[in-house]
């Protein structure tokens, strides 16, 4: 069995400021994929804004990845399929207890899945009282901006967290899922959204 590693320092559920760039597990899925959070060097430059390493909207963050692994020669490879995302999207739009249910690994991982007559609820879940009955773009941007938020060391919600832009994250997922570049990326967008719906 597979162990996550233990977050150094320890993350406390109340107190955020021990998160972030201040974590070095959640610094790493914070770390755009730009940069290599494994490098010291690059650590201590993030860790004291240095003006060469600047974290904003505009870069993907590693836990938009599947396993966190960005392909410089092809950057749409595993893009919005992390783990960590994945089991937010369940989280929210799903039920908690969703977020245990292992899933093959190339499977569409976050479905609006079917309940049979021996599982009875007292309440509906998110994606049942919003009528989901597929998985859309700016649901999974909502999930992003959302999980960056709960990496991150901010107490409490702002637009803007020193110069990462809360909106324009938002905004440039939307407009990479909408408003793709060319039929290339279309299809690679089409094809991701197809992944998440199966």
């Amino acid at each position: 069995m597979e162990r996550t590693p233990t977050p150094n320092p320890t993350i406390h559920r109340q107190d955020k400021s021990g998160r972030g760039f201040y974590n070095d597990v959640t610094g790493g899925l914070l770390c755009p994929v730009d940069y290599d959070w494994s490098n010291p060097i690059v650590r201590a430059s993030i860790r004291d804004y240095h003006p060469d390493f600047r974290i904003t909207a505009c870069s993907w963050p590693s836990f938009l990845y599947e396993n966190g692994c960005y392909d410089p020669q092809n950057p749409a490879n595993g893009l919005f399929k992390g783990k960590l995302l994945i089991k937010a999207f369940k989280r929210v739009f799903t039920s908690p207890t969703s977020t245990y249910e292992e899933q093959p690994a190339d499977s569409a991982a976050c479905s609006v899945r079917k309940k049979n007559s021996a599982e009875r609820r007292t309440r509906r879940d998110v994606s049942t009282l919003l009528n989901m009955r597929s998985i859309q773009p700016r649901a999974i941007a909502y999930v992003s901006v959302q999980l960056r938020f709960a990496l991150s060391s901010a107490g409490s919600w702002r637009i803007v967290d020193d110069e990462f832009n809360h909106q324009e994250f938002y905004d440039n997922i939307v407009d990479y899922l909408e408003l793709p570049p060319s039929p290339e990326a279309a299809k690679d967008v089409d094809d991701l959204l197809l992944w998440w719906n199966q």
